[in-house]
């Protein structure tokens, strides 16, 4: 893949990766006002995220969504403000993804199953 390709298919998977957070955060706090509305309890909430298939598939999105735009507008970053760039970088931000992805992933599991 040429240099350009690849940077074209960041800059689309930031760009995607941040509408699905968009949605993600707003049905997420949506949720917070509700609850805390209903004054419900974080027992109360668990309770709820245990017995239903569809929270877990939200947050789970929800976390890979972030596992991909995070290290993006990290490049970014780095390359703005450093000027790091190369393979060293790629796979630094690859290990980040993967990091925010397994804790992610490790956090709806443990909430929710």
């Amino acid at each position: 893949m040429t240099p350009a390709a690849a940077a074209t298919w960041r800059w689309l998977a930031q760009r995607v990766s941040a509408a699905v957070l968009a949605i993600c955060v707003l049905v997420h706090l949506a949720t917070i006002v509700y609850a805390t509305g209903q004054g419900l309890t974080a027992a109360a909430i668990v309770a709820r995220l245990h017995a239903s298939l569809a929270w877990p598939l939200f947050y789970g999105v929800f976390v890979v969504a972030v596992a991909v735009h995070a290290p993006l507008g990290l490049r970014v970053v780095l390359d703005e403000w450093s000027g790091l760039r190369g393979r060293a970088v790629d796979v630094a931000l690859a290990l980040f993804a993967l990091t925010l992805l397994a804790g992610g992933l490790h956090a709806v599991r443990t909430l929710t199953a």
